[in-house]
């Protein structure tokens, strides 16, 4: 059954509560996630995006009993990705002729995926589409997170029909914000927003000013995952500002991965360091190879600092290691320092390697790391311990020289 969001509007998506993966296995989902689509019903019958591909026909059978599939007016395709467009195919052999609004890339991407020719409708920003008593005016989001992403935005209704931007990956029957519970809404939140939308905060920055420069009203956000924004809407909308702005949280994060113990014995000592100078800092530790990635790359993105540690294997470093520097990579964090540390025993090539990865994926490099001979003895547990404070007083005291 659908939800009702307004009067003239109704939720008609998938809840998947057993979602566990995302983006084949790159995204852990642990509170699964919803696909979102609206009907809007004016002297115009819309329907905004559909669902994903293994729930095309379960939707198309529910939205049957909403209304009569040949009544639908517009078809509306914010993106082609296809957890929103997966439903298409199923719904246009039904309806074939029915115009889909899309922008340029969109259609690049739907012919892409599904090899059709449908009616499709180009957009660009500032472009209105009457409904009759409203209007759906297009905003183009390219980079949020597609080149072919857009908003849409209801008049009178004043909705903004926002796609991936401001969603999150949580599955619930309550689907409003004010209903769940807001930490886990904002866990979920920080976290699509650090491994999914980081590389591009600086556009993040761009399309909200735009947005806010149109002086539309705003009552409701529509995300295509997860809740909808009834309550302050544009309390996500301010979290994204500053997450977009090189965020950054008073914690220092240690990542290691370690085959005997001794690279985890070094990653201890260094955190004692850091909290014998540092009191108030949160120092927090993660074994790269039974934590999960994406909780740790959200935990990155909240720090100001990070150090990343492997023991030397065959000239190199462990797979755990090497998969999470490149996860960092490509995720081009901003305005963060960092420094490599672990054990060895022949030729001890891992702290090198790590740093010049670091200083790859933009770090500003502290120092040359932290390399210890076999597993440490008591001398070298105490130098770990001062590398610790050492590399604490270092990122305080570049922090407070920038401020």
């Amino acid at each position: 059954m659908g939800v009702t969001v307004k009067q003239n509007i109704k939720w008609l998506g998938k809840v998947d509560w057993e979602l566990r993966k995302f983006h084949g296995e790159e995204y852990s989902t642990h509170r699964g996630s919803t696909y979102n689509s609206y009907l809007v019903v004016d002297e115009k019958t819309v329907l905004i995006e559909t669902v994903w591909t293994p729930f095309a026909k379960e939707f198309v059978h529910n939205l049957q009993k909403e209304v009569d599939l040949t009544s639908i007016d517009y078809i509306i395709a914010n993106h082609a990705e296809c957890d929103h467009s997966g439903a298409l195919p199923e719904l246009m052999n039904l309806i074939p002729n029915t115009p889909i609004y899309c922008t340029a890339n969109a259609v690049k991407s739907l012919k892409g995926n599904y090899h059709q020719d449908w009616n499709f409708k180009i957009v660009k920003t500032g472009d209105r589409l009457n409904i009759g008593t409203k209007e759906l005016i297009f905003i183009e989001a390219p980079m949020l997170h597609w080149p072919d992403s857009m908003f849409v935005y209801l008049t009178g209704d004043n909705i903004l029909f926002s796609n991936d931007a401001f969603g999150q990956h949580y599955a619930t029957n309550q689907m409003f914000n004010d209903l769940v519970d807001s930490s886990e809404l904002y866990q979920e939140c920080i976290k699509y927003y650090a491994n999914i939308l980081t590389p591009f905060s600086a556009l993040v920055a761009k399309k909200i000013n735009e947005f806010v420069s149109l002086n539309l009203p705003l009552d409701m956000i529509c995300t295509s995952h997860g809740v909808i924004w009834r309550d302050n809407p544009l309390q996500i909308v301010t979290k994204y500002a500053e997450w977009a702005a090189d965020y950054q949280e008073n914690q220092i994060t240690i990542l290691y991965d370690t085959m005997w113990g001794g690279t985890t014995m070094i990653a201890e000592a260094i955190s004692q360091g850091i909290a014998e100078e540092d009191k108030n800092v949160v120092t927090k530790l993660y074994n790269v190879s039974r934590s999960d990635k994406n909780d740790i790359i959200t935990e990155v993105f909240k720090s100001k600092a990070i150090l990343v540690g492997s023991p030397t294997v065959n000239k190199g470093i462990l797979s755990s290691i090497a998969g999470i520097l490149e996860e960092i990579r490509g995720l081009a964090f901003k305005n963060k320092k960092a420094s490599a540390f672990g054990a060895y025993g022949w030729s001890g090539e891992s702290v090198k390697m790590i740093t010049d990865r670091l200083k790859e994926g933009g770090f500003t490099i502290v120092n040359n790391g932290m390399k210890v001979l076999w597993n440490p003895d008591k001398r070298a547990i105490e130098d770990c311990i001062a590398f610790g404070r050492e590399f604490a007083l270092h990122v305080n005291q570049q922090k407070n020289a920038s401020e």
